[in-house]
């Protein structure tokens, strides 16, 4: 389970972050869309650690 969170977590996180990152640039874009891909990670470790452990 927890891989399957971290999967949705990290396509979500780097889709927000590509929106909001493609506001000012293409390169802006993937470096906020990987940032967003590790807080997506990040947050889907923690609900599965919090919620299905």
């Amino acid at each position: 389970m927890a891989k399957v969170l971290m999967f949705v977590g990290s396509t979500v996180g780097g889709a927000i972050g590509w929106w909001i990152g493609a506001f000012i640039g293409i390169m802006t874009a993937f470096i906020v869309s990987m940032v967003g891909t590790g807080a997506g990670i990040y947050a889907g470790r923690w609900i599965a650690r919090e919620y299905f452990e």
